[in-house]
């Protein structure tokens, strides 16, 4: 029976996803357009990350775990995001994206992108990436 690698394509398409969320990173001063497209790739990133790891999770036996909360929950209980608390900030600061139209809501989801849930994102890249060459290794211990 061929191993489900779901979990591992979505992982390719989150590097994609921060990839351009890091571009705009970089950058110090944007325009209004440019940041509403920072949250953009945030809100694109944030959702591929949680469901990368509901993939991941699932393919670790965990069946039922759904959702963005649970699997943040379950994920950090497991070792794959050092910072749950954090985790919980960045999905309240997703749930607001939709709200980005006030400039303080944008201000704040700008201000946490910049200074926590970029390095939080770039550690969960770093530690699926340890979770994507160890199960690769395991493929050719069978």
């Amino acid at each position: 029976m061929e191993k489900d690698i779901r979990w591992q394509q979505r992982f390719n398409n989150l590097r994609k996803a921060f990839n351009q969320l890091a571009r705009f990173v970089e950058h110090e001063k944007l325009n209004e357009m440019e940041e509403q497209g920072l949250i953009k790739a945030f809100e694109y990133t944030y959702e591929l990350s949680w469901k990368t790891l509901q993939d991941l999770l699932r393919d670790k036996g965990y069946h039922q775990i759904a959702g963005p909360k649970p699997v943040i929950e379950q994920s950090f209980q497991d070792g794959y995001l050092t910072n749950g608390t954090g985790w919980m900030r960045m999905h309240q600061s997703r749930n607001l994206t939709s709200h980005t139209y006030d400039e303080e809501t944008a201000r704040e989801i700008i201000d946490g992108i910049r200074n926590e849930y970029f390095f939080l994102l770039q550690d969960l890249i770093a530690r699926l990436e340890e979770e994507q060459s160890s199960s690769q290794n395991s493929l050719f211990d069978a």
